[in-house]
């Protein structure tokens, strides 16, 4: 029979428990498994925001978002797609009752164990999909899953969480897509379009110089080059801004430092005021790139 058996919330940034279900379960199997979910609640933030473990018979599935995560154990032949609607649905419901600042603050754990009526009630639904008494918009989620799949843990991950293999490198950080940023902001998108800007105003300006240089040898190639540095950083810096990255910050500033050194070999180019203009967009976009963090994510990185 298909059910979830066990569900908790934790947070993320050291793995306190602030919530779970209650079970009597005495399965050995199952028993066996709820250790691996401790022991990967204490390094959610060394993973993918969405992430699935097959145990044996059973299936650990986890979600993490605004420094809390949210696991449960299900049998191996529950519904992928519902499991991860229980777990949004899980998620939705406690960011709605708890604000961040409780949740930061709390020192003992279980400290919202009241949050466990919410999840057996939850779980009961679930484990009887067919008298569901609220719609979950399956389609949504499963777009959501083919779009985005979760990340598969392996063995080999289990026993670095266990402590076997303690000072193996995270190889999670390339995997840029599956984490989400903060919504985007109204100073973000002007710093965003100014930079395209920039960007497009270099790359104009860069066609005209190498018109110029085919017409005449004498005139320095190097304009070009440092035109379309410029256009490169400021279009970087709208990538970084967009998307997530590793050392997107480090980036950030590289890509302003480069912004700032284009333009002050083209000051034949440009007048001060012009200058002044693309050092300004820079600046800003590097700003907004470091106030934009990836949700739910440990400050481990350097983002």
């Amino acid at each position: 029979m298909s059910m979830v058996l066990f569900a908790s919330v934790v947070r993320v940034e050291d793995g306190l428990p602030l919530s779970a279900s209650t079970d009597y379960e005495q399965d050995k199997e199952l028993l066996e498994t709820k250790k691996h979910l401790k022991g990967l609640s204490k390094k959610l933030g060394q993973f993918p925001d969405r992430c699935t473990l097959k145990a044996g018979s059973y299936n650990v599935n986890f979600t993490s978002s605004l420094g809390v995560g949210y696991l449960m154990v299900c049998t191996s032949n529950y519904p992928n797609v519902l499991a991860f609607c229980f777990l949004d649905e899980l998620q939705r419901e406690f960011i709605v009752t708890y604000d961040r600042k409780r949740i930061s603050s709390a020192l003992r754990p279980y400290s919202f164990i009241e949050f466990d009526t919410f999840i057996q009630k939850t779980k009961q639904r679930y484990n009887s999909p067919r008298s569901l008494s609220t719609k979950i918009n399956l389609a949504d989620m499963q777009m959501e899953i083919k779009l985005r799949p979760p990340y598969q843990l392996s063995p080999e991950d289990l026993r670095a969480v266990n402590g076997y293999s303690a000072h193996v490198p995270s190889k999670y950080k390339g995997l840029a897509p599956s984490l989400m940023l903060e919504p985007v902001s109204l100073p973000g998108v002007v710093s965003c379009v100014l930079s395209v800007l920039c960007g497009g105003l270099n790359l104009l300006r860069g066609v005209h110089a190498i018109e110029s240089v085919l017409q005449n040898e004498e005139e320095d190639f190097n304009y070009v080059i440092a035109f379309f540095l410029g256009t490169a950083a400021c279009l970087y810096q709208c990538y970084l801004f967009a998307y997530f990255a590793v050392w997107r910050s480090s980036k950030s500033v590289l890509a302003f430092a480069l912004v700032c050194l284009s333009n002050m070999y083209l000051y034949e180019l440009r007048n001060v005021w012009q200058i002044l203009f693309h050092v300004a967009v820079g600046a800003f976009m590097t700003l907004q790139i470091r106030l934009r963090q990836p949700l739910g994510k440990a400050p481990d990185y350097n983002v």
